[in-house]
């Protein structure tokens, strides 16, 4: 409870001075023991790294996520080292060949690719099912074993531009559900945290289901880091391969993927991002209102058949990206120019215009008020010299 007293300063002394010394008394308690700790040590306290960059952060489930995932009909899905090893950018690193060659190589050929095809690294692990240089492609669901440096031109060729078979590559038809989450912690700290947690979740909850034809690995950057965790769902459902974006994802929606997801078929409409084949601004197949237009923010190269609408894109430094997002915020304005705060030489203005306003009115009532005195001294002079007159 918290007691307000008014008093005369100058009136009852005493009185202040205790207020006075209680006040920081209080404050003292509240602030400075707080920061003690258990040790005797103070300093501030440590954020738990779940609470800063993990699923309690205080972005989590802030925005609306129907339609901020990239618009694409085509993924191309390059299976190359552990996600620890990536760089920021790994599609232009110099030092990570093979990703960088067949981004170029797509770059190149974007003219003549008939559909908007997204490239994206995963985990490519010796001894499993993925190795480096494996090539996943989505709808189609066919994996590519060992795709090397020499062969990318022929690959991209082939099978992007052309839509046949790789003629010097071994096809393998995929019927797993595919699930690639990304944790791409060079790229950001928040993928890097919610990633790896949220494999290892999949992989329980679907161990525990007895859940064998289920595929978990990690992904690079898809877009969003503030949608964390951010995954994508590759699974056939009625005889069509569907490939669905969720974000804000977290250990707890786990269970709910599987079962509901994966196992029948229904979109989770509040962590839906998107999904592939479909534009960001069309719904799904279950109804999910959409509020704005939404922009794609990821760094996955997209190439599209139109040359005037290539939309590869990254978050910092994009490859190509014809949409810019307004900025700035209050007192700031934004490239629509609208500031949320009052010009101060507006108000200034204002103010003045009432001054001048009210010195007029004030001018005009003085005005009024002599030329009223000077009617009624000229009535009284009038009468006085009347009644002398009589």
């Amino acid at each position: 409870m918290r007691i307000s007293i008014t008093t005369n300063r100058s009136q009852f002394p005493a009185v202040h001075l205790a207020i006075s010394y209680l006040s920081a008394s209080s404050n003292f308690h509240s602030t400075g023991m707080a920061a003690i700790s258990e040790n005797g040590t103070t300093g501030p306290p440590a954020v738990d790294d779940n609470v800063k960059i993990g699923f309690l952060r205080k972005e989590m489930n802030t925005e609306k996520l129907a339609g901020t995932a990239i618009a694409y009909d085509r993924h191309v899905i390059l299976c190359y080292k552990t996600h620890e090893t990536w760089p920021s950018r790994v599609e232009s690193s110099d030092d990570h060949p093979l990703p960088k060659l067949l981004a170029a190589a797509l770059k190149a050929r974007k003219n003549d690719i008939p559909v908007k095809t997204l490239l994206t690294i995963c985990e490519g692990r010796e001894g499993t099912d993925l190795s480096d240089g494996d090539i996943l492609l989505f709808p189609e669901m066919v994996k590519y074993r060992g795709l090397k440096e020499p062969g990318i031109n022929s690959f991209v060729d082939e099978v992007i531009v052309n839509r046949k078979q790789w003629s010097t590559g071994i096809q393998e038809k995929m019927t797993h559900s595919h699930i690639f989450v990304c944790a791409h912690s060079s790229r950001d700290k928040r993928c890097g945290f919610c990633g790896p947690i949220l494999i290892k979740k999949f992989k329980e909850e679907a161990e525990s289901r007895g859940l064998k034809n289920i595929f978990v690995t990690a992904c690079s950057h898809v877009g969003g880091h503030k949608y964390a965790g951010n995954l994508i769902i590759y699974s056939l459902q009625n005889n069509k391969v569907c490939g669905h974006w969720y974000g804000y994802v977290a250990p707890d929606d786990v269970p709910e993927l599987l079962d509901n997801h994966i196992g029948k078929g229904q979109i989770i409409e509040r962590l839906w991002r998107g999904q592939m084949g479909v534009p960001s601004m069309k719904k799904p197949q279950k109804a999910v209102e959409l509020e704005q237009p939404v922009i794609p923010n990821g760094n996955d190269v997209v190439i599209e058949k139109n040359r005037d609408q290539i939309s590869e894109t990254k978050e910092d430094e994009g490859l190509i990206s014809n949409i810019k997002e307004d900025g700035g915020g209050c007192c700031q304005g934004g490239n629509s120019g609208f500031s949320c705060c009052r010009d101060e030489k507006e108000v200034e203005k204002s103010v003045s215009k009432i001054d001048i306003l009210w010195k007029k009115w004030e001018e005009n009532e003085m005005v009024t008020v002599a030329v009223v005195v000077g009617v009624v001294v000229s009535v009284g002079v009038a009468y006085s010299f009347y009644k002398r007159l009589r």
